[in-house]
């Protein structure tokens, strides 16, 4: 993490010793910058593997892998809905998997297999629609290129529309009777 200090970033000592073999944590030493180094996969309320994908962008995930990030949180806080609004206002969601878009592909590669996932995502992909048409309107960026509220329509027609796994299917005969994620741990970050 030599590149991470060489740019003034410090390392959160104690919570990357204990995460250190998934997750690491730096911020600038004022605290008003920082970053979340993520390994192979995302473990939060559903595990988002990512490790073949990593070199799809040249300084961040994938743009569907961080969407899908967000759209994985059981708990959301306005942030959350925030950063989901912005990529929904800046990334056109397209066919296929093409690098710099919301991939179609990707997206229901991971919704159509596992119902968890498809449960989390659609219901959170309903609340922003309707929060960015009410309640947090002021989310929504000024003339955006997409339109995010559409766009998270889309997205969950698609979610619903896509042919599901047998592994889907049969998980969705127990539904919401059975906890479908997990809660993560709360890191103080």
């Amino acid at each position: 993490m030599g590149f991470l200090a060489d740019c003034g970033f410090l390392g959160d000592k104690r919570f990357n010793t204990i995460h250190g073999d998934r997750q690491m944590y730096f911020t600038t030493a004022d605290g008003g910058t920082s970053v979340d180094v993520i390994m192979d996969r995302l473990r939060m309320c559903h595990v988002l593997e990512f490790k073949d994908r990593i070199d799809r962008m040249p300084y961040t995930l994938d743009v569907t892998d961080l969407l899908l990030s967000k759209l994985q949180v059981v708990e959301q806080n306005e942030k959350d809905v925030q950063d989901i609004v912005y990529l929904l206002a800046a990334y056109e969601v397209r066919e296929g998997d093409a690098p710099g878009a919301i991939g179609l592909g990707r997206f229901e590669s991971v919704v159509a297999n596992d119902w968890g996932w498809w449960r989390t995502v659609t219901r959170n992909l309903d609340r922003v629609a309707e929060l960015a048409q009410g309640d947090l309107r002021r989310l929504v960026p000024a003339e955006p290129p997409q339109d995010p509220v559409e766009q998270a329509r889309r997205l969950r027609r698609h979610a619903d529309e896509s042919p599901k796994s047998l592994k889907w299917k049969v998980r969705s005969k127990v539904g919401e009777r059975m906890l479908w994620y997990e809660l993560p741990e709360e890191t103080g970050h």
